[in-house]
């Protein structure tokens, strides 16, 4: 089975992430995904031979338009999915702005934009299409997601690993999921 059949299986067995994907798709959002923790944890938590993976502490909802980049817009769309679940937090950002914060160069998509995200095993997502069909975006690879590897994506091995090292310190992953391999730690 490829990474990517092995993540739909996943998150096809998981009733609460299918009710997530199903809540963002009906924003009808261009180049909309639910992404980060989202499906890191549950592949994690699989390959860690648990039976449960709970859902992440916020849900990452990313997507991209050029047209509608203010942060007060986000925040509607996270006042509009907290409305219809209240049960987790939501953090919906579009991509077509994140570039301003995070000192890059404007991005052309969602998926481009995780390129630039800190791990590599947290730059991927999932959506579900109109067929409920999940769809899998993985820009930089599926192999260390299911390796159990934390490095640092290209953008975070030079100037920006101090940032990389801070969120490992923060994250903790160690903690729940001890098989990990920790790259770029001194």
């Amino acid at each position: 089975m490829t990474p990517i059949a092995r993540i739909q299986v996943l998150i096809k067995a998981d009733p609460q992430r299918l009710l997530i994907l199903k809540q963002v798709r009906n924003l009808g959002l261009p180049d909309c995904w639910v992404a980060a923790g989202f499906v890191r944890s549950a592949v994690w938590d699989h390959l860690h031979q648990r039976t449960h993976s709970p859902l992440p502490p916020d849900i990452d909802v990313i997507w991209f338009d050029r047209q509608q980049t203010t942060a007060e817009h986000d925040a509607k769309l996270e006042a509009r999915l907290q409305g219809d679940d209240g049960s987790v937090t939501w953090s919906v950002k579009n991509q077509a702005r994140m570039h301003l914060r995070n000192g890059d160069a404007p991005y052309t998509s969602a998926t481009e934009a995780m390129m630039h995200w800190p791990e590599t095993a947290t730059a991927v997502a999932v959506r579900m299409d109109e067929h409920d069909c999940i769809d899998v975006a993985a820009p930089l690879g599926l192999d260390d997601l299911f390796a159990l590897i934390v490095r640092p994506s290209e953008r975070f091995r030079g100037e920006k690993l101090p940032l990389y090292r801070q969120r490992l310190h923060e994250k903790n992953w160690l903690a729940r999921w001890p098989k990990l391999k920790i790259h770029g730690m001194p």
